[in-house]
């Protein structure tokens, strides 16, 4: 066993309660009597420093019988600061380790500096998947928790447009009459702000996509702040509405991973970027708006302003005819309350890519749940004044009735899928602090990658 020595790697062995009988016949006596002193039984928790003769030995975690990269998200955080390790071989997946590990040492920092450095991985011990995948998660969570006046509408654009730069993607940005005449709910929404909305549109095909190769289209929500408008929220439901445009940074972040990996893939991203405020340009309760493809829209409540920015960029990708077709939204809190914050709601019109998606989820530990779009309920959005509302008047459903609103924009023929993310951590878990969440981000890239190799 290899001892400490400063500025060295340590070893960091991982061990579940079937392996610590062989683990601890392979270490020295005095380790071994360490262990067993501190009743170590490898069952999940803190990592236990060993003794050595200079100091440290290494350190000991028992991971239980978790195979979720989470068993190793604590790790970045209860070893010293500032050192460095490398994984002993074990039972356990490397590049799940190693995501968890990486995903543990998050912090934003950008306005206030870490107390204390995390712990770290030797970097030729990490795999590059992982590392890719740690990158776009944390990408994600810097956006969302980014104040809503340091990231309006046109810095979300910004990045987004960054991102599509980046890799060569073909870009465009939508504002001003032009987004008024091609996404107008979008304008809608937009018009009470001072600060103007956006879309930012991107095609990206991969380098080894052919002319048959699958065609993914990605739809964002992202609404900086959300007042509510009209129908204003109370204040303590304002203060996480920073976090409104994360299924904009989660998908954003999902271009971003899937370009870096070079999958075999054709696509298109469209994200629209937006602020719902108050004021004389405001849209009101009772507005009707007319879409772009010509559907009239009665403005049931100005607080449902995310599917208003969501139907058209459905519509005008639809129509491209993608294989599949994916937006993702801090769309209700009815999905809240039916799931809790850990587990995003998941509609889809076709039970392949609903299945494919939760069956990703289930591999990498980052799960969703899918509820139905009840054809029953599909009434409820009829108005007497337009093609539809944007609400029921009903009390009950209400995610489900999101989903049938944004349904309307997807012709039956075009596999959609629709994740209602909460996007924020009320509370820290090991690999998963407080604040913004890339929930989902994960079992997309893992059933988008398992489709490009089809």
């Amino acid at each position: 066993m290899a001892e400490f020595t400063a500025g060295l790697e340590w070893p960091l062995y991982a061990v579940r309660p079937a392996g610590l009988d062989e683990f601890l016949a392979g270490l020295p006596p005095g380790p071994a009597a360490f262990l067993r002193a501190q009743h170590f039984d490898a069952s999940a928790g803190p990592p236990v420093l060993l003794p050595g003769e200079s100091g440290l030995a290494g350190a000991v975690v028992g991971l239980g019988e978790s195979r979720s990269p989470f068993a190793f998200g604590g790790l970045a955080a209860s070893l010293p600061s500032g050192t460095t390790w490398r994984l002993a071989p074990g039972d356990f997946d490397l590049e799940m380790a190693a995501t968890g590990f990486l995903l543990g040492a998050y912090a934003f920092d950008r306005l206030k500096p870490r107390q204390k450095a995390p712990a770290m991985l030797a970097d030729e011990r990490v795999p590059a998947r992982a590392k890719s995948i740690a990158e776009a998660v944390c990408f994600a969570r810097d956006l969302i928790n980014t104040p809503a006046n340091l990231l309006g509408p046109r810095e979300l654009a910004d990045e987004v447009f960054a991102v599509a730069q980046n890799f060569g993607a073909a870009a465009e940005r939508i504002e001003g009459a032009a987004l008024q005449k091609r996404f107008p709910a979008l304008a809608a929404v937009g018009a009470g702000s001072d600060r103007a909305p956006e879309a930012v549109c991107f095609a990206w095909t991969g380098s080894a996509a052919g002319a048959g190769a699958p065609f993914i289209s990605l739809c964002g929500k992202g609404v900086c702040f959300d007042t509510g408008g009209y129908d204003l929220k109370p204040s303590a439901a304002m203060l996480r509405m920073k976090k409104d445009m994360g299924g904009a940074a989660i998908l954003l972040a999902l271009a971003r991973l899937i370009m870096s990996r070079d999958l075999p893939v054709r696509l298109h991203v469209r994200i629209g970027c937006v602020e719902n405020s108050i004021s004389g340009h405001a849209m009101r309760p009772s507005d009707v708006l007319t879409t772009a493809q010509g559907q009239t829209i009665e403005v049931g409540n100005t607080d449902a302003e995310g599917r208003l920015v969501l139907c058209g960029l459905l519509a005008e990708a639809a129509a491209e005819e993608p294989d599949w077709l994916i937006d993702a939204a801090t769309l209700t809190g009815a999905a809240r309350v039916a799931l809790g914050p850990d587990l995003p709601a998941l509609f889809s019109n076709s039970d392949e890519l609903a299945e494919a998606l939760l069956a990703a989820g289930r591999e990498v530990h980052d799960p969703l749940w899918r509820l139905p779009l009840w054809s029953g309920y599909d009434t409820w959005l009829d108005s007497k004044v337009a093609d539809m509302n944007t609400v029921s008047s009903k009390p009950h459903a209400g995610a489900i009735i999101a989903g049938l609103f944004l349904n309307r924009f997807v012709p039956a023929t075009v596999a959609w899928a629709h994740v209602d993310v909460y996007a924020w951590n009320d509370t820290g878990m090991p690999g998963r602090p407080e604040g913004g969440e890339a929930q989902s981000l994960r079992a997309l890239f893992a059933a988008v990658e398992a489709r490009s190799r089809r």
